[in-house]
């Protein structure tokens, strides 16, 4: 029989447990927590810049990402969203959204009310350090992203990208020997990675070609994960990740 899928508040707190350690209480309340669904197509404006939220969004289903234009109209795409990732966390204390935050899948959307949220953290301080340290390892990220972008050729960075991806799957069951879900475009790709598509195209390529990647529509295999990490210079340390999830 297979396993029933988990719910928004289980993807939550797999999400949680990979950066910190919680107690059975600290779970149970989080258990509780209400969260409300909804399910979006892709291309669909999650919040937008100059928005005021009164809630935040857990992605329970599907990738997101958050980016901002130039005047001219160019995207960059500061950071991409998994399963279990919160990521306008910052509008429980910053009352205006400075980024827009899209889905570029269809997605499963929790709602979480920034009062239940001030509530469970009031009630529970090392949930409050929990979402703390989950902003942190956000801008953590950040600053990788900024080096994969700024220093690192073309192959790296996509090999590095890819390696990043993988491990943020991993780490809440999402990979199956060593096959997982990457619903992302050329375009979306070359967006993150300053690159253009014409170029994303020839690294994507290249990495096949290599044998580091293989693919099948959405599903994305790694024949070998300690290549791939070599090929991306990649050291999972700035992911901030608990002992027992590392691959």
């Amino acid at each position: 029989m297979n396993a029933l899928p988990a719910s928004a508040n289980q993807i939550m707190i797999r999400k949680l447990e990979s950066i910190v350690t919680l107690s059975e209480e600290e779970k149970q309340a989080l258990l509780a927590l209400p969260i409300t669904l909804m399910d979006v197509k892709s291309n669909h404006d999650i919040v937008r810049t100059g928005d005021h939220p009164t809630q935040c969004c857990l992605i329970v289903e599907g990738f997101a990402c958050v980016y901002k234009l130039t005047t001219e109209g160019k995207r960059q795409i500061m950071a991409i969203y998994v399963p279990g990732d919160l990521p306008d966390l910052q509008s429980l204390h910053l009352q205006v959204i400075d980024v827009d935050i899209v889905s570029i899948s269809p997605c499963k959307l929790g709602f979480i009310q920034h009062q239940d949220l001030r509530d469970i953290c009031e009630r529970y301080p090392n949930l409050t350090a929990a979402f703390w340290r989950e902003t942190l390892v956000q801008a953590s990220i950040f600053r990788e992203w900024l080096l994969n972008i700024g220093q690192r050729e073309a192959y790296t960075r996509i090999a590095h990208l890819i390696c990043e991806i993988m491990l943020r799957l991993h780490t809440i069951g999402l990979v199956k020997d060593n096959t997982f879900d990457m619903p992302t475009t050329q375009s979306e790709l070359a967006d993150a990675t300053g690159m253009t598509q014409v170029h994303m195209n020839r690294v994507l390529q290249a990495l096949r070609a290599d044998g580091l990647i293989s693919s099948a529509k959405t599903k994305l295999t790694i024949p070998s994960w300690e290549k791939l990490k070599l090929a991306g210079e990649f050291d999972p340390l700035y992911l901030h990740l608990s002992p027992s999830r590392a691959v």
